[in-house]
């Protein structure tokens, strides 16, 4: 399988883990937002294990924890890390593109578009501006 799947894999470990700390700092509308996000992330996760397993291949291991790129010690931090971490996995997703074909590049264009959503969505809750980007998943 695809080198680009694996990598696309271990994003979605680190983002599952990240909202466990996103998710306890919300409440309301927006932890139930990183709910639906978690399991959105779970459900990608699920689905990858799958097609790398399938005929006996092997899917990468999650790490026992991920290091955050800053303390999540409010709401306003829990929702710029929900950004950050929508926008790693759409960089991720985007570098797939390049290395996969019919099934697995729609999977990769699906997930991309997916983690673009929810990070604009995550902007505009946050109150941070601009709410879109120009290509997401692209480094500024």
């Amino acid at each position: 399988m695809s080198a680009a799947l694996e990598a696309a894999l271990t994003a979605e470990y680190a983002a599952i883990f990240a909202y466990g700390p996103i998710g306890v700092r919300l409440d309301g509308a927006a932890a139930a937002d990183a709910r639906a996000a978690e399991a959105a992330h779970r459900t990608r996760r699920d689905a990858l294990v799958l097609l790398l397993t399938t005929g006996g291949g092997k899917a990468p291991a999650a790490a026992p924890s991920y290091e955050l790129p800053f303390p999540v010690t409010d709401a306003a931090a829990a929702m710029r890390l929900a950004v950050e971490i929508e926008e790693r996995t759409a960089g991720i997703w985007r570098a797939a593109l390049a290395g996969t074909t019919g099934a697995e590049r729609e999977r990769a264009l699906d997930a991309l578009t997916d983690c673009a959503v929810r990070a604009t969505r995550w902007r505009r809750t946050a109150g941070i501006d601009p709410v879109t980007v120009a290509f997401p998943g692209r480094p500024a």
